[in-house]
């Protein structure tokens, strides 16, 4: 399975960014063989409005199925949902050690966003 982890990094030692649509790099990672791709989400960081919903078209068009991260908005909550994708919130830690938990099932998917909208 393919899943996404905001990161602060470009390695599976990277701390995990609590923030979504604003994290400098965004791994996929491949959780049966650790492969992943490091996205560079600079075009998001400073982006005026609208950073949730193009990080989650991103993770969408790699092909992830869940998104990990810290902190998920409602519009990106909405438009990941609308794409299939699972969300697990209030991840901290290493992108290895959350890619972990998903793969023991220690995770808790969200049923709605955990983060007011940024205006």
């Amino acid at each position: 399975m393919k899943v996404a982890i905001t990161a602060k990094g470009v390695l599976l030692d990277s701390e995990v960014d609590p923030r979504f649509g604003r994290a400098p790099y965004i791994l996929i990672v491949d959780t049966d063989t650790l492969a992943f791709e490091a996205i560079d989400n600079s075009d998001n960081v400073n982006a005026f409005k609208g950073a949730g919903i193009q990080a989650a078209t991103m993770v969408s068009d790699r092909g992830a199925e869940v998104l990990m991260t810290g902190y998920c908005g409602p519009k990106a909550f909405a438009t990941l949902e609308a794409a299939g994708i699972r969300v697990v919130n209030d991840v901290a830690g290493r992108v290895r050690d959350a890619v972990n938990a998903l793969k023991t099932g220690s995770v808790r998917y969200a049923d709605a966003a955990n983060k007011e909208a940024y205006w």
